[in-house]
Formats: C-alpha cells, structure tokens, sequence
C-alpha cells in the first residue's frame, strides 16, 4: 500500500486522522526526523510522537523542552539503555519484549521512584528478525498473573507488527491473531485496570490494521516522508 506523502505535514496529519475511528490514537513516529518538523506537527495540533533510539530521543526532548508533547519509545530496547530512556520520562514504551526486559524497566522505575506504562510486544509475523513474545509466552505470563509481581510498571496492552508483505490476507490475519490475544488476554484476567491498548498499524497497513481492531496506529512516512538516515 503506497503512501501519499503530498501536502504539508498538517495537510497530511488531518488526512490520516479523517481516516481514524473515533478511540484510535495516532503517534507520529518522528524516528530520523529533525525537530523542526515535529514542531510542524505539534502546530497542527499532533501530541503523540514515536521514537525507536533513546540517544536521538534524548537530543530532541532537549531541543523540544517546554512543548506539550508525549513520546512514546517503539524501537527494540536494550537493558543497558533502560535507565537513561526512564529518566526522560516516556509516557508509554510500546516494545517491551521480553521478561528480562520487563523486570529490568520494573526494577529501574522503582528505583527512580515513578510508574512506568509499558505495552508487551508479540511476534506473530513471518520474519524471524522481528523481536516480542511468541502468543504462547504472553498467555502463559498472564495466566500465571505475574503481572502482579510488578511494583512500578503498568500493562497497558499488547503491540504487534504485520509480516512485510503485499499480500494484504497475511497482513490481515496477523492483526487479526494480535487483536484476538489481547481479547484472550482480558477474558483471563478480567480485573487488569487500564489494559485497553492494542498498538498495531504503520503507514503502509494502518487502515488494515484499524478494521482488524487496533487502538493505536504509529505513522511515519505518510506523515513525514521518507526518512533522512
């Protein structure tokens, strides 16, 4: 699905939110982008921005300082970076990957002595290169209600990636399994308060991802263009 990258970046962010459900989020995944076009974006009311690297994370939220702006963290998240990204205060990391991650974000929290909102990531998608849980592994995790072990970190729900392909049934089918987990997911835990987020959908298959169930989209391109490396 191609993107259509015409327009301002504020013509471009009022298209995509014509497109969006009432209860869809939208995060402008700035990722590679200077500040001078998030604060385009901010200007065309957009409050929600995506980032995948805490060092350019860390530079922009001191360029942006004072702007009432929302970052959420989307990359893979080394242990070692946990620390340096919690100091910034994200409001939600999106790809919490692993139990050893999990308790790491856990433990360091605690210690900086703030609740961090997390959402767990799933691998449902056909590249072997995509980071998260297996379906089997987040199921087994909420059965077992460790969650409640937790002492400063929040679920908010689950994120998940379709497989990259054209075929849109493959792509249709891996939101699909990510929207039916989480369903899953709060029928075996009924009593998880403020678990209500499925963050699924990127430029070329949020519109799939909507009419499959997402709650949250992460655009990039069709916002900003192609990235600048």
């Amino acid at each position: 699905m191609q993107c259509d990258c015409s327009g301002t970046i504020a013509d471009r962010i009022e298209a995509i939110r014509a497109t969006l459900p009432q209860g869809v989020g939208l995060v402008a995944v700035s990722k590679f982008h200077p500040a001078e076009a998030i604060r385009e974006a901010l200007a065309a009311g957009q409050k929600l921005f995506g980032e995948s690297r805490v060092q350019e994370l860390q530079k922009k939220v001191a360029k942006l300082a004072g702007e009432d702006i929302c970052w959420h963290f989307i990359g893979h998240l080394q242990t070692n970076k946990v620390r340096p990204l919690l100091r910034l205060r994200p409001a939600l990391i999106e790809s919490v990957d692993s139990l050893h991650l999990l308790e790491t974000i856990d433990n360091e929290a605690a210690a900086q002595g703030f609740v961090q909102r997390v959402l767990l990531q799933v691998h449902v998608a056909q590249e072997e290169t995509k980071f998260g849980f297996t379906p089997e592994e987040m199921l087994a995790y909420f059965e077992s209600r460790s969650f409640e072990k937790l002492r400063a970190t929040h679920i908010c729900g689950i994120m998940g990636m379709a497989s990259n392909t054209d075929d849109t049934e493959r792509i249709k089918a891996d939101f699909r399994a990510i929207r039916a987990l989480f369903d899953r997911i709060v029928a075996l835990c009924p009593d998880l308060r403020g678990f209500d987020t499925v963050s699924m959908g990127m430029s070329h298959d949020y519109k799939l991802a909507v009419e499959c169930g997402s709650t949250l989209v992460r655009v990039g391109t069709a916002i900003f263009g192609e990235r600048v490396y």
